[in-house]
């Protein structure tokens, strides 16, 4: 099959945000027939799409069974009533759509098991769900699993467990997905369950050019999943253009000798679970030291409301708010341009406007301020921040977060690359960015650190321990960019062995 146009997704307004509240984002026709070839190549008679949304598995379900010769019934779900009428534009008739339900899938589900089910879930993430839901859903998932799944785990999670639940003996899933539900800190409860009670036969992950949603933020995954015994290996493949004709013959189980457009990887899934379902296999390296060896790390300050809180140097002066109420900080990770952020670069963001100065008055009792800070407080309680979510719990409502100045910023996520940056600036960052602290104050230390993590051997290891997203960008949060190896051979180059040696010694003492 040639390569087809992908779905245009709208990229911003109320069309954008509608298909986020429903998390509605559809599988284009050629991802589609890969995953239509692997849940139909034993020619089941029934199909399931538990989120049936335009109809496009159901479209290529009809052709893939009208082009192999048996008969299908399609079955369907789906909570969204608007998507009948959208199925039947798309070109699907009454008949096809005669046995789909309007009911939730994963809370209200069919009575009979299934041989083949194709599904893209409903990508909704944990803080768009009531608590409610969330609290009726972590109690199925334990009840299914056994395991706590954490509550940062969105909708799509649940999904998958209530589809694997819903297949017959030998029955096959395919399952698109982000690539999330392998990195969140949910994955490793989630996953050992799935490779202890299912077969886990491929991945096919996809280079940036060849993404099935281009417009998405997120890397997307294709899980191809039995209800058979597990095995200890399964492929991992990394598809490199927009073109169902290699990964079809791939999933049907119809090897080549060898592929132009795919990368296929047969890989022991004991190795894949400590590596990460969604990231390439390891190279075996085998590194002795972790950041975590060297520095901490903690994420940059909440306020809570930049708005009030985070302001440029001009409405500090007419607010009346003097300089030793105020913080210097960065707010956002476009405002540092390269691997250094300097004083002078606070003054390029004074002069553009940008806001530079956080408000900090913690430690002075309200009756000892300066009576136009009174004044700027009076206003915020009034326009009922002391309501919001985050500054609730605070006492005083307007206390700040407080964080040391870290010598050291790391920018985990964002259009540009992920990278440490010198922070000469003595600033303190909100939360675009992670604080990075040494555990050795000299500035010898700070400096040989500085250089082994700004090396692009390092900055190639985030890939180890990142979340993936969409257009190759990597998000690190705090714990597992303690985790980041540190390359041997730059240790030992900037002389760092001797403080992670002296570390371990105080551990053992």
């Amino acid at each position: 099959m040639p390569t087809t146009q992908p779905y245009k997704l709208p990229r911003a307004g109320l069309e954008r945000e509608a298909l986020r509240k429903k998390g509605q984002f559809w599988t284009p026709d050629w991802t589609a027939d890969i995953m239509t070839a692997y849940v139909l190549q034993d020619k089941p008679l029934r199909l399931l799409d538990p989120a049936l949304g335009v109809g496009v598995f159901f479209r290529a379900a009809k052709r893939y069974a009208r082009l192999h010769d048996f008969d299908l019934e399609l079955f369907g779900r789906d909570i969204d009533p608007e998507v009948i009428g959208q199925a039947r534009m798309s070109g699907l008739n009454d008949d096809d759509l005669r046995n789909v339900e309007i009911r939730d899938f994963v809370l209200d589900p069919p009575s009979e098991l299934f041989p083949a089910i194709i599904a893209n879930p409903p990508y909704i993430r944990h803080h768009r769900l009531s608590q409610a839901q969330k609290e009726l859903l972590r109690e199925f998932a334990h009840k299914a699993t056994g395991r706590r799944i954490d509550g940062r785990a969105g909708l799509h999670v649940y999904f998958l467990i209530r589809a694997l639940q819903s297949l017959a003996p030998e029955g096959r899933l395919a399952y698109i997905v982000s690539a999330d539900i392998c990195e969140g800190v949910f994955a490793h409860a989630l996953w050992q369950w799935i490779c202890s009670q299912y077969r886990l036969d491929a991945v096919i992950a996809f280079a940036s050019k060849a993404t099935p949603f281009p417009d998405v933020d997120t890397n997307a995954l294709v899980l191809l999943i039995r209800n058979a015994r597990p095995a200890a290996d399964f492929d991992w493949v990394q598809c490199l253009d927009r073109d169902s004709r290699e990964l079809t013959a791939l999933v049907s189980e119809r090897q080549q000798k060898s592929y132009t457009g795919i990368h296929v990887h047969r890989r022991l899934l004991s190795e894949a679970l400590a590596t990460g379902l969604s990231r390439p296999p390891s190279d075996n390296t085998k590194h002795q030291y972790t950041l975590g060896d060297f520095a901490s790390v903690m994420r940059g300050i909440v306020t809570g409301n930049n708005d009030f809180f985070f302001m440029t140097s001009a409405r500090a002066k007419e607010q009346g708010i003097p300089d030793t109420l105020l913080v210097k900080a960065v707010g956002r990770m476009r405002d540092v341009q390269g691997e250094y952020f300097d004083p002078e670069d606070v003054q390029r963001l004074d002069d553009k406007g940008r806001p530079t100065r956080l408000l900090n008055v913690n430690g002075v009792l309200f009756d000892q301020l300066p009576m136009r800070v009174q004044k700027y407080l009076e206003d915020g309680e009034a326009k009922g921040l002391p309501n919001k979510t985050l500054i609730k719990t605070r006492k005083p409502w307007y206390r700040m977060e407080v964080r040391k100045i870290p010598p050291i910023l790391f920018a985990y996520l964002g259009r540009r690359s992920a990278r440490f940056i010198r922070n000469r600036a003595d600033v303190v960052p909100l939360t675009c960015l992670l604080c990075v602290y040494p555990r050795h104050s000299s500035p010898e230390f700070i400096e040989h650190l500085w250089k082994v993590l700004s090396n692009p051997e390092t900055i190639s290891n985030l890939k180890k321990v990142g979340k993936s997203y969409g257009g190759d960008a990597i998000k690190v949060e705090p714990r597992s960019l303690e985790r980041l190896p540190l390359p041997d051979d730059l240790v030992r180059a900037e002389g760092l062995e001797q403080y992670a040696e002296a570390k371990q010694a105080t551990l053992f003492e």
